[in-house]
């Protein structure tokens, strides 16, 4: 399933495996949380994220370099 998450004033797709509501508010506040207490690498992989990917507890975020792209636990 597809849908669409606002995240720094840019529309993101977020692509799921279940229709799970608390996995997209986790995604939401780990993302939040991660921007301002996160390393470089993380930061610099939300600051440029394209898409996301959800299976299970698990977060993929694609970002324009392919190199940058992490997974990261939403639990």
């Amino acid at each position: 399933m597809k849908t669409m998450l606002i995240f720094q004033n840019k529309s993101i797709p977020v692509y799921l495996t279940d229709t799970n509501k608390q996995a997209l508010d986790k995604l939401s506040a780990v993302l939040n949380r991660k921007l301002t207490t996160g390393k470089n690498a993380l930061k610099k992989c939300i600051a440029s994220l394209i898409s996301v990917e959800i299976i299970g507890s698990e977060a993929t975020l694609h970002s324009y370099y392919e190199r940058d792209t992490l997974t990261i636990s939403l639990y």
